[in-house]
């Protein structure tokens, strides 16, 4: 099984906090987020943003996949990833990802497209995310 991971760190309270979050490569590294990146479009990272960028890219490298096994290869794939937080009974959600595809693939017909794009959706690991089991270890130090 392959691990990869992610971490933060948050000191203070909400408003005012602020809070660092890296990556095991080393490409994000102590990436400064907060209130004001998450609700006030201040500079920084928020979640929201980290989940849109990998939702593209697992989705990006599964149409890849699955057009392979088609004998096709597109030119080029892009894909952004608007992901909808949402204030409801007291607290925050995420309803919903849309994804906004665009991609040139070079003998593709419209119905492989719309069949490539609707499984890719349906069975990019992030996708699959949505729905996981979450576990959890936590120690008060």
């Amino acid at each position: 099984m392959i691990k990869k991971s992610g971490s933060a760190k948050w000191t203070g309270n909400l408003k005012e906090g602020k809070g660092h979050v890296s990556t095991q490569t080393g490409v994000l590294n102590d990436q400064p987020y907060g209130f004001n990146t998450r609700f006030e479009d201040k500079p920084g990272t928020n979640p929201e943003e980290l989940i849109g960028a990998a939702h593209a890219s697992c989705f990006s490298m599964a149409l890849s996949m699955i057009l392979e096994s088609h004998d096709l290869v597109a030119d080029s794939i892009e894909t952004k990833a608007t992901v909808f937080l949402e204030e409801k009974d007291g607290g925050f959600h995420v309803p919903k990802i849309h994804l906004d595809v665009s991609c040139v693939i070079p003998k593709a017909t419209e119905k492989q497209f719309e069949e490539a794009t609707k499984a890719a959706k349906e069975n990019c690991p992030i996708s699959k995310l949505m729905t996981a089991e979450i576990t959890m270890e936590a120690k008060l130090v």
